[in-house]
């Protein structure tokens, strides 16, 4: 069993460089995946035989909780799960349950292709899990197989999401990332088909992260002329964020059936508000979701550092933090400064 770390440990919540306080901690549990999405982990960059962290090399369900346990004390209130693909992490809702018993922890969610979730979903339910996030490009049959790199169907999806529906999940957000001559044009069947179901779709710019999913900027749908497509055929109403440092600009129906969301780093980045950390499955600190190195938190925990310590430790490094990459696109990408972690191994 981890240590207990007190929440009085702390009197004050830590701020970075730009004031911005840390409030969401994502967490990797682990690096494998079983899509090959192009924008995320291409297949020619990472075939069937690529070597992914050994298990030793992961953080345990033990480092995890006792991690989370310290930036809960920082002042974090919201978990998300991620991967690679989460429900690939054996035993995974032992996970949940554990998270889920950390006093403070306001909002524990976890983000997933749903291929599996047929198999776990009640079981995520039941051991605490709040809220999901399902990843869903289009529905189109061949497209999907496409942005999925041959390696899903649609039907899996709706599978699983029909499942998460019948475990007590409702709210689900359905993140589809957008790319021109690709998907741009079955946005509208996308938003159609979840109109009136009490599900939230989130339009994803196609964003440079990591290196190696060759990423242009002519790739790039801007938030702004999705939301006029839409428009014109579903008048759109803005709504004021729930809250500080929402990734989403959120826009409701104006006939008051559903709501949609758009994520634009690109062309609207909202780093100012940005609350989040990055928890690697082999235990690295990212403070960006475009970082080019992690903090290794593994050896310290391993090494046996104190609690008190480690609460100091994530306090440093958060107060350090600077991290600005989406509203410095441009002129970091002049300089030829485009290396960053790839996003499987941090999560979206």
């Amino acid at each position: 069993m981890t240590q207990s770390i007190p929440l009085q440990l702390l009197t004050s919540a830590p701020l970075d460089r730009l004031s911005r306080p840390l409030h969401d901690l994502r967490i990797s549990v682990i690096d494998r995946c079983n899509f090959r999405c192009p924008y995320c982990m291409p297949e020619d960059q990472y075939p069937r035989d690529h070597a992914f962290l050994r298990a030793a090399d992961r953080l345990s369900f033990d480092e995890i909780e006792r991690l989370a346990r310290a930036f809960v004390a920082l002042g974090v209130r919201k978990l998300r799960l991620t991967g690679g693909e989460p429900l690939l992490r054996r035993d995974l809702p032992l996970l949940i349950e554990r998270l889920a018993a950390i006093p403070g922890v306001e909002d524990l969610a976890m983000t997933t292709n749903a291929v599996l979730l047929p198999q776990h979903a009640q079981a995520l339910r039941d051991a605490g899990l709040q809220r999901l996030t399902i990843s869903l490009d289009t529905l189109d049959a061949d497209t999907f197989r496409r942005m999925s790199g041959g390696r899903g169907e649609v039907s899996e999806v709706l599978a699983g999401i029909a499942a998460a529906e019948r475990a007590g999940f409702t709210r689900i957000k359905i993140n589809s990332v957008v790319m021109r001559g690709i998907n741009d044009a079955q946005v509208l069947d996308l938003i159609e088909h979840f109109r009136g179901s009490g599900h939230i779709v989130r339009l994803i710019e196609y964003m440079d992260v990591g290196t190696c999913n060759g990423w242009q900027a002519d790739g790039v749908v801007p938030a702004l002329e999705m939301r006029e497509r839409i428009h014109a055929r579903w008048p759109l109403r803005a709504v004021i964020p729930n809250y500080r440092g929402e990734v989403a600009s959120r826009y409701v129906f104006q006939d008051g059936i559903g709501e949609i969301g758009f994520i634009s780093s690109v062309s609207e980045p909202f780093c100012g508000d940005c609350s989040r950390a990055r928890l690697s499955a082999d235990g690295k600190l990212y403070t960006c979701l475009f970082a080019r190195d992690g903090f290794d938190l593994r050896a310290p925990l391993r090494d046996g550092v104190e609690d008190a310590a480690l609460i100091d430790l994530l306090a440093t490094r958060w107060r350090l933090r600077v991290d600005r990459y989406s509203e410095q696109r441009a002129e970091l990408r002049n300089d030829g400064r485009l290396e960053h972690v790839e996003m499987y191994r941090i999560g979206g």
